[in-house]
């Protein structure tokens, strides 16, 4: 579109120019039309088609929450201390100079897996990912420094201090330790990250999404399988202990309950003992008598005989 328009600027230039727009060029005094009037319209067209081709003039806009950079590529320097802040549409010579363009909200990156040492001299695996943020006041401090563009920047410098901080980071930390205490290994990273890069850029939300290798991780899966068995064994032993009181406390309610139960007899015949005098007792015996006299009685020593009725007798 912009090339559209900077050719339709020329062609309007260089056909006033060579007096394209004139009617008497295409038509005869008697009103007659003139095909080699056709010839300066057509060098003109041809005149614009090469000026546009070769034309060092061009046009960049730079969009919001982004920082532009226009740098001259002439001089001993190639630029460094002739950089500066470009916004809105910039109209510029491409044979003499460049834009860059740098975002400065929040830029999510993910890299590709990396290989790093922890401590003990174990390797581990990560493919980190994180976002950042570039200090807009310094964009051209940091251009003349890294002199690359966003891109070859995140690929390169940047990606370059990540994967340095996780190494430095991680040879602090055991394997099993980056495991049990992730967020603070994590956290860990940001501060050392930042340390590096905080001139230029503000790196934040980092993971390391680490994988340890299949020896370790076999080692940490047995490793907390033993601590669970562990716990289930201690889980066991207290519900035992727990039943084991439970079964006590019954035993000792039942065992008060039948010594209560048993005083309480105790008691009571103590009382009726007490309460047995020898006219109660003739009392108890006077309420038991049916009324019926005994039939026979003897002693222990009588000789009683009785004499049976002789059938034979009439």
């Amino acid at each position: 579109m912009i090339s559209f328009i900077m050719f339709l600027g020329i062609f309007l230039v260089t056909g006033l120019i060579l007096q394209v727009f004139r009617k008497s060029n295409y038509f005869s005094p008697g009103g007659q039309f003139r095909v080699a009037g056709l010839g300066k319209p057509l060098l003109a067209l041809i005149i614009s088609l090469l000026l546009t081709v070769i034309n060092p003039i061009d046009v960049e806009r730079i969009d919001a929450g982004h920082v532009g950079i226009k740098v001259s590529n002439i001089g001993d320097n190639r630029g460094v201390g002739k950089s500066e802040y470009v916004t809105g549409w910039v109209f510029y010579n491409s044979w003499i100079s460049r834009i860059y363009e740098f975002p400065i909200h929040q830029q999510h990156i993910d890299f590709e897996e990396a290989d790093i040492v922890t401590k003990g001299g174990f390797r581990a695996t990560i493919k980190p990912s994180f976002n950042y943020s570039i200090n807009a006041g310094n964009v051209a401090d940091m251009f003349q420094n890294l002199r690359v563009g966003i891109r070859e920047m995140e690929q390169g410098w940047l990606k370059n201090a990540i994967v340095g901080s996780v190494n430095d980071v991680a040879n602090r930390y055991t394997v099993d330790s980056i495991f049990n205490h992730r967020e603070e290994f994590e956290s860990a990273i940001v501060a050392e990250c930042n340390k590096r890069v905080s001139q230029w850029f503000n790196v934040s939300q980092l993971r390391t999404n680490i994988v340890p290798p299949k020896e370790i991780s076999e080692s940490i899966v047995a490793k907390t399988r033993a601590i669970q068995e562990v716990q289930v064994a201690e889980n066991q032993r207290q519900v035992a202990i727990a039943e084991a009181e439970r079964k006590i406390a019954e035993a000792r309610g039942d065992s008060a309950q039948a010594v209560i139960q048993a005083a309480g007899r105790a008691e009571a015949i103590k009382k009726e003992q007490l309460s047995l005098t020898p006219l109660y007792i003739e009392y108890i015996k006077i309420q038991k008598w049916s009324g019926q006299v005994p039939t026979t009685v003897a002693g222990g020593n009588s000789g009683l005989l009785i004499q049976l009725p002789n059938s034979t007798q009439k």
